[in-house]
């Protein structure tokens, strides 16, 4: 129910300003989004139908009592609507269609949440729930990491608006939260969950220094910028800390957030989704680098300097994105307890013997 609640909110929030592109991603937004909760609900209607509650807990201790051909049905409905929601391979392409037409405030807060309630979804019904066949839906969930990575990236890549190629970057980060969950182990769930934590500020730092670049210079177009390094050097560090991060340079939260789904996944021997997640963590800081070049390091007109200098940006939202960055570095140099608290997640998502014991009050 909260989900359509969001979906909702989000409609919204996409549609302000009322301009004929933020409508139009709005209801590509809405009518993709919308198909999934009908997907959603047809799964929990049927989950109802086989075990008589939707109770999370109640029904981790029912599912072993429906024939597994009817539990894969019912996982099947809820993969599809989440993945959808998800942004994941191949139901990805609403996002980038939608989430570069909103005000800056609202694309940087869709960039942090909207997408990571719906993986957070998929690790609840995956863990605790559909747990009974991994190698079916969770080899199945770390192919789909897989392809979304590498699609999300490509896309990436052939950007030259950068609202639409950080769009495509939220969708190669889903995929490493997602293999996490894929590889199914502590330290695989764990790694997926500290991305997760990680990607909120990384991504909506960047999509405000995007606004900033926007406010200083009058576009959002790469062609179009330059000379940010020289003119805006606060602006330059407030860029390189969140991208470098994105793109899994130590010492910041992305490079433990990757190392953690990497050694994950050497330890059950997934070394082909362990190479994909390292090429695309590659080309991630390529797609970086073709930004700083575009915008910050590549010589601005004459003509555009002076615009430029005379330009101003809102403390607030200076502010605002430096706390972001420096979030993402404290969470790097606190990885080790950072670490901790998303291995005890991991291991409760897979024994939720203590969280049906509160709800319940018995054990599995």
């Amino acid at each position: 129910m909260w989900l359509e609640v969001m979906l909702l909110s989000s409609f919204v929030l996409l549609t302000l300003g009322g301009e004929r592109a933020q409508l139009l991603g709005g209801f590509k937004y809405f009518a993709l989004n919308f198909l999934s909760s009908l997907f959603y609900l047809m799964g929990a209607g049927l989950l109802y139908g086989l075990t008589g509650s939707l109770n999370l807990a109640d029904l981790h201790l029912r599912i072993d009592q429906v024939e597994p051909t009817r539990t894969s049905v019912v996982a099947g409905f809820f993969l599809l609507a989440l993945s959808i929601k998800a942004a994941l391979f191949p139901l990805f392409f609403w996002l980038p269609a939608s989430y570069h037409t909103p005000p800056l405030p609202v694309a940087a807060f869709f960039a942090a949440l909207p997408t990571k309630v719906a993986v957070y979804a998929l690790f609840r019904l995956f863990t605790v729930l559909f747990y009974q066949e991994p190698e079916l839906w969770h080899r199945l969930i770390l192919w789909i990491a897989g392809f979304t990575m590498v699609t999300g990236v490509l896309g990436a890549l052939a950007q030259m608006e950068v609202r639409r190629l950080l769009s495509f970057h939220i969708i190669s980060q889903i995929g490493y939260m997602i293999m996490g969950l894929g590889l199914f182990t502590p330290l695989g769930i764990a790694g997926g969950i500290f991305y997760i934590v990680h990607h909120i500020f990384v991504k909506a730092a960047l999509f405000l220094v995007a606004g900033l670049a926007q406010r200083l210079l009058g576009s959002f177009h790469l062609e179009e910028l330059g000379g940010l390094y020289r003119f805006r050097p606060y602006l330059a560090l407030l860029f390189v800390v969140p991208a470098l991060s994105l793109a899994g340079v130590p010492p910041f939260s992305g490079f433990f957030a990757k190392l953690f789904l990497v050694v994950g996944g050497m330890e059950i021997g997934e070394y082909a989704i362990v190479g994909v997640s390292l090429l695309v963590g590659l080309f991630t800081l390529m797609s970086m680098m073709k930004i700083w070049r575009e915008a910050f390091w590549k010589p601005l007109p004459q003509e555009r300097q002076e615009a430029l200098l005379r330009a101003s940006v809102p403390r607030t939202m200076v502010v605002g994105t430096a706390l972001l960055s420096f979030i993402t570095v404290f969470i790097g140099l606190g990885a080790g307890y950072g670490f901790a608290l998303a291995e005890r997640a991991a291991w409760e998502l897979l024994d939720p013997s203590d969280y049906i014991k509160a709800v319940l009050g018995g054990g599995r």
